[in-house]
């Protein structure tokens, strides 16, 4: 049996913290969402946390089995997680609860945004510059070396995980919270019949993988758009 290298067993050690920090983040945020939405579903459910435990003993395969054998098999981590809701109370709030499942999402972004602002303060500070060419674990590097050191790498991952998992979970098909964020675009009656025929068709793991065929053909654009916002004028792809 081959033995793992230790600077793949680093940098494992570096997708894993990022991906369940980021993974803790978005299902918090859509707990807190639905608490203050009036369901305490998820509150109830310990959910309600940066705390990742209650996460990974809801979905230990999600959160721990997943991340770790994607990782050893293609280089970089897919996992999920979940937050409990009340269907009743989606059916009495469609637009809360499609504020609920946008709110995930948003937690994404914003911590995709928190890794731009810190390499750019790096950049101010003289310490980060932006690499001849950029991988979704090497977007930043030391402006002495080329060579990924522990913060330009977990910089690098945060970002572009979280921009992956934000960009994908917009995408309005079953599971995923934009085939409920979408319903914000609809009439009440309206948002209601499509989740209700959402849910009942049995489209879940077919459209997931729809979703999944779709993303991988147009992640490589929006990775290079975000890193062509990230360093203005850099003109990557």
């Amino acid at each position: 049996m081959q033995s793992i290298q230790p600077e793949t067993l680093a940098l494992g050690v570096i997708w894993y913290i990022v991906f369940l920090f980021s993974t803790t983040c978005h299902e918090s945020a859509h707990a807190l969402a639905a608490k203050l939405g009036g369901d305490l579903t998820a509150f109830h459910g310990g959910q309600v946390t940066l705390n990742p435990i209650p996460h990974i003993r809801r979905e230990p395969m999600g959160t721990v089995v997943v991340p770790i054998v994607s990782f050893l098999l293609s280089g970089w981590m897919l996992g999920w997680a979940s937050a409990p809701y009340d269907p009743l109370w989606q059916q009495r709030y469609p637009r809360r609860a499609a504020w609920m499942a946008l709110a995930g999402p948003a937690a994404n972004f914003a911590l995709m945004l928190a890794a731009a602002l810190a390499i750019h303060v790096g950049m101010a500070l003289g310490y980060y510059r932006a690499p001849a060419s950029a991988t979704l674990t090497h977007i930043t590097e030391l402006t002495r070396s080329a060579s990924p050191s522990f913060d330009t790498t977990l910089l690098s991952i945060l970002f572009t995980l979280n921009l992956l998992l934000g960009t994908f979970n917009l995408l309005p098909v079953p599971p995923l919270d934009g085939n409920t964020g979408v319903t914000l675009l609809m009439r009440e009656r309206a948002a209601l019949k499509f989740l209700h025929w959402t849910h009942s068709s049995g489209f879940g793991m077919i459209g997931l993988l729809l979703a999944w065929a779709l993303f991988g053909k147009i992640f490589s654009s929006i990775f290079t758009l975000a890193l062509n916002l990230l360093y203005p004028g850099a003109r990557y792809g």
